[in-house]
């Protein structure tokens, strides 16, 4: 491909970057640059699980999990479903899923 041909390809693509998904895109990644929420999203790939069990595994505070959970809920990163008074939390978007497995294969082959 040449560079002319290139740049056609990106101009087309550019037209694709309307303000909306510029902000979904840049929020993502916000999401994924976050130590605390990574650990969270990688957590939940292993299945659905309660705040609760979360704080536990992850050692931190409930409240620091349900503020981070809110945050990726927001997204559309994260779905939960309501069982008495516990929330179980699992993941809602298989892209991004498995854009962070693969971030996470890659930090580990360096």
């Amino acid at each position: 491909m040449t560079e002319e041909q290139k740049l056609e390809v990106f101009r087309e693509e550019e037209q694709h970057l309307d303000a909306e998904t510029l902000f979904v895109v840049s929020q993502t990644f916000k999401a994924l640059g976050d130590p605390t929420r990574i650990r969270i999203l990688n957590l939940l790939c292993t299945g659905e699980h309660s705040v609760n069990d979360i704080a536990e595994t992850l050692d931190l505070s409930q409240s620091s999990v349900s503020h981070q959970l809110r945050f990726l809920k927001n997204l559309r990163l994260v779905k939960y479903r309501r069982e008495g008074r516990t929330l179980y939390y699992s993941e809602d978007d298989e892209h991004v899923m498995n854009l962070l497995k693969q971030a996470i294969e890659h930090a580990s082959h360096h």
